[in-house]
């Protein structure tokens, strides 16, 4: 009804998760790169949780789509499963011959069969689990005892739940442990601070087509915030029910009046429980680290930056890996970690055009790049801490080839950052090999793995 009104090809505030326009701030797009590493890692369960409406959904469909060139995914909708019918279940959406009248062990051995054709091809093969909160504890054990699939070397089967919080309760419970044990990296979806929310609503409209000035301004946008608790599901009715409301008055811009109109035909209910807060700390121990790896190794030696680095997905491990001394004591001295030189000191000769040079050759390289390679994300600097890059340039450690050393700009919170990598894998086991291999002083930033593809994204701009 309004799309004529503001310009618009499509409508952009469905609650459907269109993912067109899945927007990658509030760390969403790093969220979506660690569970994409974390299900490649193939160990273990993973579970994502968040209140509803947080873009748990809108999460599983975008995996379903980065993953899609070499995983096949079995996905799980209905929570209400008996622990009798769920095998079955999966066995029908892995399109397997079986009749309801097959005894589970059957059901598996038909199960194990698909699984074991698929890794001899080369194919990964995940079960995503939704709304897993509501899912009989008896069922979840039954899904557990698939995770025991495997060949010597890997696991046949990787699980992710979706959940709301009571998903931990439920998995708090001492007779269901043995899942819980089998969680390896637990991701949290944190509601939308005031100035996501802003750059979230506008991101939405410019992707449908709008052009002209920003319709949702820094206090509307607060409303929509306040009365939505951040929840990208509420942010949805709420932005669609004001932009009715501005068109119905022939306005082209929300005011806060449109948003509270909105607020009371939506009559949401405050979230009850504090976990609705939660921020989004995750990853896998070899994966996502920026906190953790900033807070290790990138201090800034200006004392007014220390707020300045993002918040990110973490993995609790690696943040009870950080030393809180140790990292006290850098943002009090301004010590940089960088990479140190053959005789132990720092070296922060200033040679711009070595970063220059290099995210010349990043450029070119990503260009003729194939999007299913890999590359090794060494750390992050701020553009103000060049010298932390510089230094790195001028002392590359012996292990590695400086011909092979990437390094592009990106914006994350407003702020740039210089981004290193180092090299082209073709494959994930050979980039997991080189990975392993770094030395400690590259280690200590908590270094991870990158798709091509997502470089491409964040670079070629």
């Amino acid at each position: 009804m309004y799309q004529e009104h503001f310009g618009l090809e499509r409508p952009p505030f469905k609650i459907t998760p269109d993912t067109s326009l899945f927007f990658e701030g509030n760390q969403r797009g790093a969220a979506l790169e660690a569970l994409m590493y974390a299900i490649r890692s193939g160990e273990g369960i993973i579970k994502v949780v968040g209140e509803v409406g947080s873009g748990k959904t809108m999460l599983c469909r975008m995996l379903e789509v980065r993953l899609a060139g070499d995983v096949d995914v079995v996905y799980i909708a209905n929570p209400s499963l008996s622990p009798d019918n769920i095998l079955h279940v999966i066995a029908h959406e892995m399109h397997l011959d079986v009749t309801n009248d097959m005894s589970k062990v059957d059901v598996m051995q038909k199960i194990q069969a698909y699984l074991l054709e698929k890794h001899a091809a080369n194919r990964q093969v995940v079960l995503f689990v939704e709304e897993a909160q509501s899912m009989p504890i008896e069922t979840l054990e039954e899904i557990r005892l698939l995770s025991n699939l495997e060949t010597d070397e890997h696991k046949l089967l990787q699980m992710v739940l979706f959940g709301q919080p009571e998903l931990d309760e439920k998995l708090a419970q001492p007779h269901i442990r043995q899942l819980k044990e089998r969680i390896t990296h637990s991701f949290y979806l944190s509601p939308f601070p005031p100035d996501d929310t802003l750059q979230y609503l506008n991101f939405r409209l410019r992707a449908v087509g709008y052009k002209g000035p920003d319709i949702f301004n820094k206090k509307t946008a607060s409303t929509v915030k306040k009365y939505s608790d951040g929840l990208t599901r509420r942010i949805n009715i709420l932005a669609d029910k004001s932009l009715l409301a501005a068109f119905s008055e022939g306005s082209h811009t929300v005011t806060s009046t449109h948003v509270k109109s909105a607020a009371r035909d939506s009559e949401f209910k405050k979230q009850g429980s504090s976990k609705a807060l939660l921020i989004m700390i995750s990853l896998a121990l070899l994966s996502i680290a920026l906190v953790a790896g900033y807070y290790l190794g990138q201090i800034n030696n200006s004392s007014d930056n220390t707020g300045d680095i993002p918040s990110s997905a973490v993995d609790k491990t690696t943040l009870q890996r950080a030393n809180p001394a140790k990292v006290a004591d850098a943002e009090v001295s301004g010590e940089m970690t960088a990479a140190p030189s053959s005789d132990g000191k720092k070296n922060v000769t200033t040679e711009p055009s070595r970063i220059t040079d290099r995210i010349d050759e990043t450029q070119r390289w990503l260009a003729g790049a194939e999007d299913d390679h890999y590359s090794i994300q060494l750390f992050m600097a701020r553009t103000t801490d060049a010298r932390r890059v510089e230094a790195f340039l001028r002392d590359v450690p012996e292990r590695l080839d400086f011909t092979k050393i990437y390094i592009y700009e990106t914006v994350i919170n407003g702020r740039d950052w210089y981004s290193v990598l180092y090299n082209d894998f073709s494959n994930q086991d050979s980039a997991i090999e080189t990975l392993d291999q770094l030395p400690a002083s590259l280690k200590a930033s908590d270094p991870y793995l990158r798709r091509v593809s997502s470089l491409k994204e964040a670079a070629l701009k």
